[in-house]
């Protein structure tokens, strides 16, 4: 497969450089009595020099053997002969083609060279980013695994100093842990899902009030140190759109402010829709973010300097990766005077209670 994209792609090439050097030469030979033929030599160097800029070496090369040629027989007199009857023709023939040669390598070399400085960078860049999640990974399973581990032999040891009230914290510290790395193993998947590019929205027709719910509930004790407020506009209809990715975004943005956001503080869910647009904001009363962070915050691996510990950094371009799937958009600004505000915004079908009601064959009472 990559040999045929190869060929193809040379083939392609070798066809730009004849048809350009074709074309610059009609339009200098229709002006060639007014500029003279060696001002025409100047002008296809000067192609070659730009054709070499796009393309590769070989199609270079084939571009600078033809404008040569096409100098020499069409505008070098006598005119419709390789013959040069002058030798100062024949020695600036010879200089055009070398200059035309060693200007089309040299400038393939560079952008040979320029392509491995690039590939180098990305080499190293990707080694800086997966290092980072090596990092990241090596504390956020070692902590939930000690403790799963830790609780765990203590209920076996069946030590009868261990009151009931020690094993049911015990199994709640498991719990927890459990949840803690089900949730690192989800971002993981969702992110592979994300970059290798098999993720496929299935939309479905759902309501708001259960998404925004079903992600708090998943995360009522993180939220129990809050104070949550949930305001939906009246009469929402029914909407379409994968459902368990856009709950999973919004489980990933309230957890984020449960991280970045102190005990007492508080958070607000909003959600409203137009005629095609569902809207939904997640805004707290906390420090906020500073400036030059808000547009790094959905960068995947970035960890905000408000929190020093834990997270991977996945979760929010996950939330982004999930929107931009359903063809909408995501945006973070800080909140005045104080705290952050994300803001959803998902292009949706709507399908109103009473439209719904007549497509399930309902009566609305009147």
């Amino acid at each position: 497969m990559n040999i045929k994209y190869f060929n193809q792609n040379t083939r392609n090439q070798f066809i730009i450089s004849i048809i350009v050097t074709i074309l610059v030469s009609i339009i200098c030979y229709s002006l060639s009595d007014f500029i003279g033929y060696r001002s025409v030599a100047l002008l296809l160097l000067a192609t070659v020099s730009i054709l070499s800029i796009f393309l590769t070496i070989y199609p270079v090369l084939m571009a600078a053997t033809m404008s040569a040629l096409i100098w020499d027989y069409f505008f070098i007199p006598p005119h419709f002969t390789f013959h040069i009857e002058s030798s100062d023709d024949v020695l600036m023939l010879l200089m055009y083609f070398v200059i035309a040669l060693i200007n089309g390598v040299l400038t393939s070399k560079v952008r040979e060279l320029e392509k491995l400085e690039l590939q180098k960078e990305e080499r190293h860049n990707t080694i800086k980013l997966y290092k980072t999640l090596f990092d990241s990974l090596s504390h956020e399973l070692r902590t939930p695994i000690a403790t799963i581990v830790g609780a765990s032999d203590n209920l076996l040891q069946k030590n009868s100093n261990v009151s009931e009230i020690d094993k049911s914290n015990l199994l709640e510290e498991i719990s927890i842990a459990s949840f803690r790395l089900n949730r690192l193993i989800d971002n993981l998947l969702n992110m592979q899902r994300l970059e290798s590019g098999m993720l496929k929205i299935k939309p479905d027709w759902c309501e708001i009030n259960e998404l925004i719910n079903s992600s708090v509930h998943r995360l009522k004790t993180e939220l129990s140190t809050h104070k949550l407020t949930i305001e939906i506009q009246d009469d929402f209809p029914i909407i379409k759109l994968d459902a368990g990715l856009i709950e999973q975004a919004f489980f990933n943005l309230l957890h984020n402010e449960t991280l970045y956001t102190p005990a007492d503080s508080s958070i607000a869910i909003t959600a409203n829709y137009t005629k095609y647009n569902l809207i939904v904001t997640i805004s707290d009363n906390g420090k906020g973010f500073q400036e030059d962070e808000l547009k790094l915050l959905f960068t995947k691996f970035y960890r905000s300097s408000a929190k020093t510990t834990g997270g991977t950094g996945l979760g929010l371009s996950i939330v982004k990766g999930f929107v931009e799937a359903h063809g909408g958009k995501v945006k973070v600004e800080n909140n005045h005077p104080n705290g952050a505000k994300f803001t959803l915004e998902i292009p949706i079908e709507v399908l109103k209670i009473d439209d719904f009601n007549e497509n399930m064959g309902v009566e609305t009472k009147q």
